[in-house]
């Protein structure tokens, strides 16, 4: 099933190097391009996204006592969550490390295995669909 939706997309199928071979060493990493000002500027929007225009709704279904534990809740999910995909860039170590994992699949299926990451996939792709299913809806009812 994953193979199928990787042949639809094939952006998504070139730049993941597990689709296009069983071993992720032998591929040449790409070229790396990018400097501070354009890392400070992924990180500005990525924090400043779409959620930002929810939440000053959410705090105050929330109250003042439990938005910002959830704010808090969930910075906290987030610095752990990408911690570890930091870390499972490069492996065995995360600075010198021998395997260089250019996608989250590569890493689920480095860790993980075969069979894990086609759950993973279906998995990601379904959240992807679901998410851009939300941002529809909202879209359409804002600009009602």
């Amino acid at each position: 099933m994953v193979d199928e939706l990787m042949e639809q997309f094939p952006l998504i199928h070139q730049s993941c190097s597990s689709s296009s071979s069983g071993n992720n060493v032998t591929r040449e990493p790409p070229k790396r391009i990018g400097n501070v000002w354009s890392a400070i500027a992924h990180i500005i929007t990525g924090v400043i996204g779409a959620g930002v225009l929810s939440l000053a709704w959410s705090v105050a279904q929330l109250g003042w006592i439990g938005g910002p534990i959830c704010i808090v809740l969930f910075a906290g999910t987030t610095m752990v969550s990408s911690t570890l995909l930091s870390d499972c860039y490069r492996h065995p170590h995360p600075e010198y490390g021998a395997t260089r994992s250019s996608c989250f699949i590569d890493a689920v299926k480095l860790f993980l295995g075969e069979k894990k990451k086609h759950v993973c996939g279906v998995m990601a792709y379904t959240t992807m669909f679901g998410i851009t299913t939300a941002f529809v809806i909202t879209s359409a009812t804002s600009v009602k």
